[in-house]
């Protein structure tokens, strides 16, 4: 039992939340491109992120695992994203603050995913027993790229209008 509930259901909880959390997390950077702010989509990937991050902490365990390390740095990042965001209001650089920590965030989210895809999917497995191999290796570099890329693009393009001038997506 995790926080009342079978850790199947918290299992499943915490892997809804990640999905959740990416999905929304890439319509938000989809939205960065066009400068949108997408202010509802941004609080839903925040959050579900955020929880996805603290659920990660409670699965028993007898030491401290890479995924713990990962959830420590991805709540440092939305921290400083969330304050970049709410109450530094995307001033002056603190707009490109919030979004190399709106990438951060949601590249670790996709890393904890290929890397439990590693893990949880025979084929996968097969390929990457103990995720050291080189198609774990390859696949974790692919989704960097991509990530730095999509960071550089949305760092040069997102321009938002001011507080109360939102626009929806």
């Amino acid at each position: 039992m995790i926080l009342g509930m079978s850790t199947s259901t918290f299992t499943l909880v915490h892997v809804l939340l990640s999905l959740v959390g990416i999905f929304a997390g890439l319509v938000v950077l989809i939205g960065m491109f066009g400068s949108k702010r997408a202010d509802g989509w941004t609080a839903l990937f925040l959050t579900a992120t955020v929880l996805t991050s603290a659920t990660g902490f409670p699965f028993p365990r007898d030491h401290i695992l890479p995924s713990h390390i990962v959830g420590v740095i991805s709540l440092i990042v939305l921290g400083i994203t969330i304050y970049a965001l709410y109450f530094r209001h995307l001033a002056g650089s603190w707009r490109w603050i919030y979004v190399v920590g709106a990438v951060v965030a949601l590249f670790l989210n996709v890393f904890v995913a290929v890397a439990q895809a590693f893990q949880k999917v025979p084929t996968l497995n097969a390929l990457a027993p103990t995720q050291s191999e080189p198609p774990f290796i390859v696949a974790q570099l692919v989704v960097l790229v991509i990530f730095i890329v999509l960071g550089v693009f949305a760092i040069r393009s997102f321009r938002p209008p001011p507080d109360g001038q939102a626009l929806a997506i």
